[in-house]
């Protein structure tokens, strides 16, 4: 029997992204939203700071969506009006991968935000850190990705280039509001088991700086809709085998609640410059 959300298994993807799309568009009054933010474990609290929350919806009765499966993750979708009179759209409901209901499920809300008209795409995470000077609260740009899951979000014969997946000018922007941000590259995992310190070892031999269970789908799926990607990654944890002590969930959580003030005020003042 099927796991799959049945929705998406027999529906065409992008006829079921336009259509809640238009859902959003009319429950939230605003026709058209310029920028998505999809925020991760340790980057709630931004949606409170980039503007004035003038809708919020609960995903679930959004076509498409599920409440979200993981601890740390808010169900919602919110319409921020910006500083700068930008529209936002939040998405905080995130379907991962290991939770079995298909890639399409994955990257639904990317290809929503698409749909509603957004042109940039930012996408958040909280990940495991390979390098030892990376400290937990770190906040890392995503420069490129290592897609560990052996799947991918396009069907058939669709070819997209994804040379210069995360935009150098956006990583511009966050340095300019920050000239201490590193940069690396996210290793995306299918978990939900943490990686193994022997495959840790192997992310790192083949060029990884950080390693998490999320993103790098989403970001493919943004390539093809024709989206600006910016990546940013929070270090929760060091990964196993880098960490001298076992890994857990509540680790990620608390590094991501301790974290989240600041970097997430640091994403605020992004947004403002996009």
């Amino acid at each position: 029997m099927s796991n799959l959300n049945p929705d998406l298994e027999q529906t065409d993807p992008f006829a079921l992204a336009a259509a809640a799309a238009a859902q959003i568009a009319e429950q939230t009054g605003v026709a058209q939203h310029d920028v998505a933010l999809v925020l991760g474990s340790g980057w709630g609290e931004a949606a409170e700071l980039i503007g004035e929350t003038t809708a919020t919806l609960q995903a679930g009765d959004i076509a498409g969506f599920s409440a979200p499966a993981v601890a740390g993750h808010v169900g919602t979708i919110r319409s921020v009006l910006t500083a700068q009179g930008k529209r936002a759209l939040v998405l905080g409901a995130r379907t991962h991968y290991y939770e079995g209901k298909g890639v399409r499920a994955v990257v639904h809300g990317v290809r929503t935000a698409a749909a509603a008209g957004a042109k940039t795409l930012v996408l958040t995470n909280g990940c495991g850190g390979v390098n030892p000077d990376w400290q937990p609260g770190t906040p890392v740009l995503i420069s490129d990705h290592l897609n560990l899951t052996a799947a991918s979000p396009l069907e058939g014969a669709t070819f997209v280039d994804l040379t210069d997946l995360y935009s150098a000018r956006l990583r511009g922007i966050a340095k300019a509001v920050d000239p201490s941000l590193a940069e690396g590259v996210y290793a995306q995992f299918t978990g939900p088991h943490y990686e193994t310190p022997a495959e840790v070892q192997y992310a790192k031999r083949i060029g990884a700086d950080l390693i998490g269970m999320s993103t790098a789908l989403e970001a493919i799926a943004a390539r093809h809709a024709g989206m600006e990607v910016f990546g940013i990654s929070l270090v929760t944890n060091l990964a196993a085998g880098i960490s001298p002590v076992p890994l857990s969930h509540a680790e990620v959580i608390e590094a991501g609640q301790a974290a989240g003030p600041r970097i997430s005020k640091l994403l605020a003042e992004i947004i403002g410059k996009l």
